[in-house]
């Protein structure tokens, strides 16, 4: 996306899902945490993901060094605060994750001993050098591209022009230390969007930071999409459970409904995970044998050509009607 490291694997592109993260959390041996996507930045829809202990936030990426802070200068915090630049392309989805999972501190976060190796092995490298050493790390590049698509057909470009796509990257928001850092793999380090003190509730300080972030843009513009790194939900509704159920000064009605709720609640969750896991699997899968074994079968029948006519004049219609729209759309503000 930005720099690339020639020497090192390709990496794949990574589709910003709360199912394909959790995975990769998972896949990187981390327990005890999830991914949770947000569909507002409204402050109720942050209550029931409490303790949120990061953002990653999505968006379309421009050539320029847009940060609603500056680059962090506390020494202390420089040395604690474990961060990769990014030396290779499309890995900004895993750079965001890890760059969060390897400092956060919640004790309810096993980083487990692939993490925990990788940053007692770094810990005197710089912000490159991490990164470098990301981009080599085996089990974490097999991991990431473990979401690789299988593409179907590889198209020649006739006209010998590249049709510009739009780039996007992940950055990560994180609390550390009493202030609010952007960890941002594309910058020199991380960035210091100021204090939070002891606010819990850090979120709410970095609500308007990507609201800037995301109003530098045009009207319109609404490729962003925010997911909140967040304890394993399932395992605190467990947990409240054994509390709930060691409490002699609650009456028993209402601790059984309450308890009868959180397993309400453990159900959605493993029914999810559940979803998450079906899902990844079609992402993964390989559907390359079947489509070819169908397109021979229907040419075998003799209506391959006759579906692909249809199809045809099916798209060509669909672009007519798009054209007619636009031309009443744009008469219509003349």
């Amino acid at each position: 996306m930005a720099n690339t490291n020639s020497g090192s694997d390709q990496w794949c592109l990574i589709e910003s899902d709360p199912g394909v993260f959790t995975e990769l959390i998972r896949g990187f041996g981390v327990d005890g945490l999830q991914v949770e996507e947000l569909y507002s930045l409204m402050p109720e829809c942050f209550e029931n993901l409490k303790p949120v202990h990061g953002l990653i936030f999505l968006f379309k990426w421009v050539p320029d060094d847009y940060s609603d802070g500056k680059l962090l200068q506390d020494y202390r915090l420089m040395n604690e605060i474990f961060f990769a630049k990014q030396v290779i392309h499309n890995a900004c989805a895993t750079q965001a994750l890890i760059n969060i999972l390897m400092n956060c501190k919640h004790s309810d976060l096993n980083l487990g001993s692939t993490l925990s190796e990788f940053r007692e092995f770094t810990k005197s490298f710089d912000a490159s050098m991490k990164g470098l050493s990301l981009s080599n790390s085996e089990l974490i590049r097999k991991v990431h591209n473990s979401f690789s698509r299988q593409q179907i057909f590889e198209f020649d470009n006739l006209s010998g022009k590249k049709e510009k796509e739009d780039v996007f990257h992940f950055i990560g928001y994180i609390p550390y230390g009493g202030r609010l850092i952007e960890l941002d793999g594309l910058k020199e380090g991380p960035y210091d969007l100021g204090p939070i003190g002891d606010n819990e509730d850090w979120v709410a300080i970095a609500r308007p930071h990507i609201e800037k972030r995301m109003q530098k843009y045009s009207t319109g513009e609404i490729h962003f999409n925010l997911m909140a790194v967040v304890s394993d939900r399932k395992m605190l509704y467990e947990k409240q459970i054994i509390d709930l159920e060691k409490q002699t000064n609650i009456d028993d009605g209402e601790k059984r409904a309450k308890i009868e709720n959180l397993k309400y609640l453990i159900k959605q969750e493993m029914d999810k995970m559940e979803r998450y896991k079906l899902e990844n699997i079609r992402r993964k899968h390989n559907y390359l044998p079947l489509i070819i074994e169908i397109l021979k079968q229907l040419a075998k029948d003799g209506r391959l050509i006759e579906l692909y006519e249809k199809a045809k004049q099916r798209a060509q219609q669909q672009h007519k009607q798009k054209q007619e729209k636009l031309k009443a759309k744009t008469e219509k503000v003349k």
